[in-house]
């Protein structure tokens, strides 16, 4: 696949910043950021389920019920909702983490029946994800974004759930912009988002579903410099700081990276 220009420091220096602003909440895995391109952290034993937590009717969840779903992971969604609908309280959505293919949806019950985790380590999952959806909500109706849904992979470090991986970046989430979101659902109208759905959709109209033995359809350079611009703009919208492309080169990356090690 083509590379996107930006979109590793973009998702490193959001991650970054969403990590930090949740420290409060639950223990993660970031020591430091030595460069705009890398993060140092520790390493956590990770759960083999993703949280996915939803406030609204989209992605995924609105193909589902599009299609007649009326229950989800478990969780039963109210009839004569349309997408984008924002949900009474959010839902948590698990799915499996495959290590090749597509996850899968998965409810509580199947979790913990399942022994894939525990009780208590579900339980804590289950509030952590509730809590840091609820700090990223806050974070982005400061910026005039909704928080539509997010994912959140955890994992063990020293016998505690860890927060791993990235945190409410434009590859595991998808916002919407607040100006004009009530009109819009009156009007029937799209929602504006700021995410990679575009991207999802742009691949399913090329017949790409992420199959084993797919080949992945070109993007060419004027849909990845789109990309770009999207992540940049999201980047930018939601830390309030003008976006600055490294300066760095790959062997000025890893030295920093080592000097940051020789402080650990």
């Amino acid at each position: 696949p083509k590379p996107i220009p930006h979109k590793g420091q973009v998702l490193n220096e959001m991650a970054a910043h969403f990590l930090r602003a949740t420290i409060d909440i639950v223990p993660n895995w970031l020591i430091s950021v030595p460069d705009p391109r890398a993060s140092l952290g520790v390493k956590c034993e990770p759960f083999k389920i993703e949280m996915v937590i939803r406030g609204y009717l989209s992605g995924h969840a609105w193909r589902e019920y599009k299609n007649g779903k009326r229950m989800i992971c478990g969780v039963k969604m109210d009839d004569g909702l349309k997408e984008s609908d924002k949900f009474p309280e959010p839902i948590i959505t698990p799915t499996t983490k495959a290590a090749a293919g597509h996850d899968e949806d998965i409810s509580r019950d199947e979790i913990i029946g399942q022994n894939i985790l525990s009780r208590d380590e579900y339980e804590k999952m289950e509030a952590y994800t509730k809590n840091l959806y609820q700090r990223g909500s806050e974070m982005a109706q400061e910026r005039g974004l909704i928080l539509v849904d997010t994912k959140y992979e955890f994992g063990k470090y020293n016998d505690e759930v860890y927060l791993m991986d990235e945190i409410h970046t434009p590859d595991s989430s998808r916002y919407f912009y607040a100006d004009g979101y009530a009109e819009r659902q009156k009007n029937n109208a799209p929602q504006k988002q700021l995410s990679k759905e575009f991207v999802r959709e742009w691949l399913i109209e090329n017949n790409f579903m992420g199959e084993p033995g797919q080949k992945v359809p070109d993007i060419g350079d004027g849909f990845a410099q789109q990309i770009s611009n999207r992540y940049i703009e999201l980047y930018e919208r939601i830390t309030g700081a003008f976006f600055k492309p490294s300066v760095y080169g790959p062997e000025d990356t890893y030295r920093n990276i080592l000097m940051d090690l020789g402080k650990l």
